[in-house]
């Protein structure tokens, strides 16, 4: 990336930052960032360039950042194309490389990932997911569609599909990926679900309902799918650079791929011409690509105003609908002529306005048939949505919604601004600020909110009184936001209407909050008199004092001392800690178990956890959740005094597990790592893909290496070969088997065969057998190893069903006077999640010295102490 892309990037999109979304379009909080003196005239491009085409296309991928950025980039900023981005579900299933979240703490931080990628490239986005826990979830790596389809409930998925088509009417439908076997299993469902929506969407007999609620059908004209520069019939150049972004719509899109932070996306691209490629798969009228590639998408798709009016005209239709469209073509013309000059580009905007509200009261007025006024309409009414942007753009208008506060609970009442500033030429009248809450609440102005002018440089504003109702709902992180504001104006005698969102989520979150410290603990059946001590810490969201009685509900049998706490909080956002010790019963059975604490007031109790996660790239939000312990109860043995060395990659809690099972660990830092005694450790444990997240772990490989040598247990976790991996990094050479898809194991209750039964891993403290494979969740193994060393022992045989199964997924060989074993099962899923079977496997590897003794005789494990659970 040059250095003028590199400046560029940190000040010209402050676009992702503004607050005004499109009225009717998906409205995301904003991240705030430094405004700079370029920001209006590229924004102002941005705004009517779409005003030149009614054109549109639809990208539909599975996870976030399935999205083909420099494509989207390339229709929406460079053509001004309608472009929308429809992605299946959160990425709850993925890994996270900024943060330990997983599930659905990810899936909120990769939706706002998602949110802020398409506001670069000045996208809609919509997801086919829902909700929390919704059924199009991210279950994990999927071999096979059909897999897919069936744990998403393939009608559910398919009927939202068809929706999203119905409502946004794309021209042209792009599945970001192709149904073949060497892809994930969610990409190929989206195909499958995109190319049959393709024919079925324009179909009235799929899914009726919809049209009963007022959807009508609707045939996009045209199908792509990925290509290669081998096979292709359009290739996009995405490589073109655009002087005034400053970048090439390939560095465009990576910008935007940079916030999928928590994937470790977005990379530098070079100036240069670069082409994406794609392959005509269906078209509306039958016909085959041409012999000649093309570079558009929209050959022989109406592009443009002038082009609507000529279809008309060729079909024999409405004359006077057909000059107003090529009134419109020359509106647009005179517009786009007008830039950079903002007053100018407003007063032809606003002219423009005019004709396109002349145009729908013809169409409406028209003998056209049904299909065609439909078309027309939707239309323009992008184009009014469109041509809303752009008057606040070249109006330079500034609407803001500035909450109290963004946390609110139920009950409360709180004050939210809206305010209006001019910062053009242009003369506005007749200002109307409107705040909008959800139904059940109450907004009422403390003043006017009506305006008769707003002059150059001029603010108006407004304090709403807002009241949440008693029985307001808890945060939903994936809902519309639940504050926003409309604001409407006149200039140059033509009415706009924008709308705006806070900065930040405004959250209704239960009054006191409730942590539990540990969210998951073991029970070990050998002691099973040990109470566990269970901390609380109570958050107070209410905006002054307040008390509340806090108390833990255990299963039947169990018991909890003391039995309630009583606390107060003096103001907002105080915390307070309690603890409570739990027992349970005598001889109670292994099995899982759970408490929940609760927080009454006399009034209500609440059971609730608030995570909050906050990062720079997509600013604060929510997780609320219950407010529960999860207590796993089973027989377990640990050394008594081992000694363990964590390096983490910041991927994983099994440091925290380990921990609480009575593993004395340390977590080893570069400096330890480098230069400190290693030989202190009973065992050195490298969390997955360590070697690509600590820049120390490779210069101090030998290191490590002379650590087993000497007599010390190495183990370490999956890597991919992107990793830095290379097979020397193990004492004897280990290669991790490409393409990656075809050496994991998905099914988390394949079966499991132990080569080595009799390996110490199996047996030393805890005797292993079919039974701790059970209950396994979401994967068995990432990236197997292909080829190793015959020095090592393999012990496991596993595959996926109707598969080959892989006997590298868990190696083992004496080094020197040590031992070094690498494994790609997913422990640092299972651990966190209290597998059992996992847990006892795992300390035995801890445990593992060369003469299959331990470091010491095995003691039962304490009780619990507290571990972090995602």
């Amino acid at each position: 990336m040059s250095q003028a892309s590199a400046n560029r990037k940190t000040k010209k999109w402050v676009a992702a930052s503004i607050s005004l979304t499109l009225a009717g379009t998906l409205a995301m909080p904003a991240v705030p960032q430094q405004a700079s003196a370029d920001r209006g005239v590229v924004d102002l491009w941005k705004a009517i360039k779409p005003l030149t085409t009614i054109a549109s296309a639809m990208n539909t991928g599975a996870h976030p950042d399935d999205e083909h950025s420099a494509t989207l980039a390339y229709l929406s900023l460079g053509l001004g194309v309608d472009t929308y981005s429809v992605i299946a579900n959160r990425g709850e299933g993925g890994q996270n490389e900024i943060g330990s979240e997983l599930g659905n703490a990810l899936g909120i931080i990769r939706t706002r990932e998602l949110q802020e990628a398409s506001k670069i490239t000045n996208v809609t986005l919509a997801n086919l997911s829902q909700k929390l826990d919704d059924p199009i979830y991210d279950f994990g790596f999927s071999k096979s569609p059909d897999e897919t389809l069936a744990k998403w409930g393939e009608d559910v998925a398919y009927e939202r599909l068809i929706r999203q088509i119905r409502e946004k009417r794309p021209d042209v439908l792009i599945p970001a990926f192709l149904n073949e076997p060497s892809t994930h299993g969610h990409h190929r469902a989206i195909n499958v679900l995109t190319e049959r929506a393709f024919k079925d969407a324009g179909d009235p007999k799929v899914f009726p309902k919809q049209l009963e609620e007022g959807l009508a059908p609707w045939q996009p004209k045209k199908l792509y799918v990925p290509g290669s520069d081998k096979a292709y019939d359009a290739a996009l150049p995405v490589g073109e650079y655009n002087e005034l972004y400053g970048a090439s719509y390939s560095q465009l899109g990576e910008e935007s791929r940079y916030m999928h932070k928590s994937q470790g996306m977005g990379r530098q691209v070079d100036e240069g011409p670069k082409n994406a490629y794609y392959k005509l798969q269906g078209s509306a009228n039958g016909k085959q690509a041409g012999n000649k590639p093309e570079t558009s998408f929209f050959g022989g798709i109406a592009f443009t105003f002038d082009d609507l009016a000529r279809e008309l005209e060729a079909k024999g239709k409405d004359n006077k609908i057909a000059k107003q469209l090529k009134t419109l073509q020359k509106d647009a013309d005179e517009v786009i002529a007008a830039y950079p000059a903002f007053a100018e580009v407003a007063r032809e905007v606003h002219e423009m306005k005019a004709d396109v509200t002349a145009a729908v009261e013809q169409v409406k007025a028209s003998s056209l048939d049904d299909a065609v006024k439909t078309d027309l309409l939707h239309r323009l009414g992008v184009k009014e949505k469109q041509l809303d942007k752009a008057s606040q753009e070249a109006a330079s208008v500034v609407v803001k919604v500035k909450p109290e506060t963004g946390e609110l609970v139920p009950g409360q009442k709180t004050k939210v601004t809206v305010t209006a500033f001019n910062g053009g030429g242009a003369a506005l009248s007749g200002i109307r600020l409107k705040l909008n809450v959800p139904e059940g609440w109450s907004a009422k102005p403390a003043g006017t909110a009506e305006f008769g002018k707003l002059g150059r440089n001029e603010t108006v504003k407004t304090e709403f009184e807002v009241t949440v109702p008693n029985q307001a709902t808890d945060f939903n992180p994936y809902a519309e936001p639940m504050v926003t504001a409309d604001v409407q104006y006149t200039a140059f005698g033509t009415a706009a209407s924008l709308h705006a969102v806070p900065d930040n989520a405004v959250a209704v979150l239960p009054p006191v909050a409730l942590s539990l410290s540990p969210e998951a603990a073991v029970l070990n059946t050998l002691k099973p008199e040990d109470a566990v001590p269970v901390k609380v810490t109570a958050t107070n969201y209410t905006p002054g004092a307040e008390k509340a009685s806090v108390t833990l509900k255990a299963p039947e049998g169990w018991t909890v001392e003391p039995a309630v706490q009583e606390i107060s909080f003096a103001a907002k956002n105080e915390t307070k800690a309690v603890e409570f010790s739990v027992k349970a019963p005598a001889g109670v059975k292994p099995g899982s178990y759970s408490l929940s604490a609760i927080a009454g007031d006399g009034k209500s109790d609440s059971s609730r956890t608030v995570q909050v996660i906050q990062y720079p790239h997509i600013g604060k939000t929510y997780y609320v959740k219950p407010a529960k312990l999860a207590i796993q109860a089973f027989d377990l043995k640990v050394p008594q005094g081992l000694k363990v060395g964590y390096i983490s990659s910041g991927f994983d809690n099994i440091d925290q597990v380990l921990r609480q099972v009575g593993v004395n660990v340390t977590n080893l830092d570069a400096k330890e790592i480098q230069f400190g005694d290693l030989s202190q450790y009973d065992t050195i444990v490298l969390g997955i893909r360590a070697y690509a997240f600590r820049p120390e772990l490779i210069p101090s490989n030998q290191r490590l290496l002379d650590y087993a040598k000497n007599g010390g247990n190495l183990v370490v976790q999956y890597h991919k070969p992107e990793d830095k991996w290379k097979p020397e990094l193990a004492p004897y050479p280990i290669t991790i088997g490409q393409p990656l898809i075809e050496w994991r194991v998905t099914d988390e209750a394949s079966k499991v065969t132990m080569l080595a039964p009799e390996h110490p891993i199996f047996n030393v403290p805890n005797k292993i057998t079919d039974a701790d494979w059970d209950n396994w969740i979401q994967d068995r193994s990432a990236y197997n190893p292909s080829e190793w060393g015959k020095e090592y022992t393999q012990l496991i045989s596993n595959g996926d069903p109707g598969e080959k199964e892989f006997t590298g997924t868990f190696l083992t060989a004496d080094y020197g006077k040590g031992t070094y074993t690498y494994s790609s099962l997913v422990w640092y899923r299972e651990l966190p999640s209290l597998v059992p079977g996992a847990i006892r496997m795992f300390v035995n590897m801890v445990s593992l010295k060369q003469d299959g003794a331990v470091a010491a005789a095995p003691a039962a494990a304490p009780a619990v102490e507290p571990v972090a659970v995602p």
